[in-house]
């Protein structure tokens, strides 16, 4: 959902979307952006970015996606790594694996994968980190 704000394009978590992609959009290829987009269309490629991915509701995602935090309410078939984290949102369906230091996964999820925590400490060795359901 998004909404506006003194004439600026502001996402559902608040933040100024620097990119909105509605349904009518499909694409295919390489993705890269900064900023914070949010995907309501189709994408088919790879997807590539340090800063904020949001699948929307009616976003349908077929890719190899790598950001620095992914939030997902919509459709994806790939793999998913977070730099900070991926948080799989009520009626989201990821279909591939997760990779972040945080993963969170509300409840209504349908989630198809394996998924991976963990992150890259000071000396440089992996370590565990924290994984959080919500209900």
């Amino acid at each position: 959902m998004m909404w506006k704000s003194n004439g600026k394009a502001r996402g559902k978590e608040g933040g100024e979307l620097t990119a909105f992609l509605d349904e009518a959009c499909e694409i295919e290829g390489k993705f890269t952006f900064s900023g914070t987009v949010m995907i309501n269309g189709r994408l088919r490629g790879e997807i590539h970015s340090n800063d904020t991915l949001i699948v929307g509701e009616k976003g349908v995602i077929t890719a190899a996606i790598r950001a620095g935090v992914v939030l997902v309410s919509g459709e994806v078939v790939g793999n998913v790594t977070g730099v900070e984290r991926v948080e799989l949102r009520g009626g989201a369906r990821v279909s591939g694996d997760v990779e972040a230091p945080i993963v969170v996964v509300d409840e209504g999820v349908v989630f198809d994968g394996h998924c991976r925590m963990r992150q890259a400490s000071a000396d440089g060795a992996r370590e565990h980190a924290v994984v959080a359901l919500k209900r």
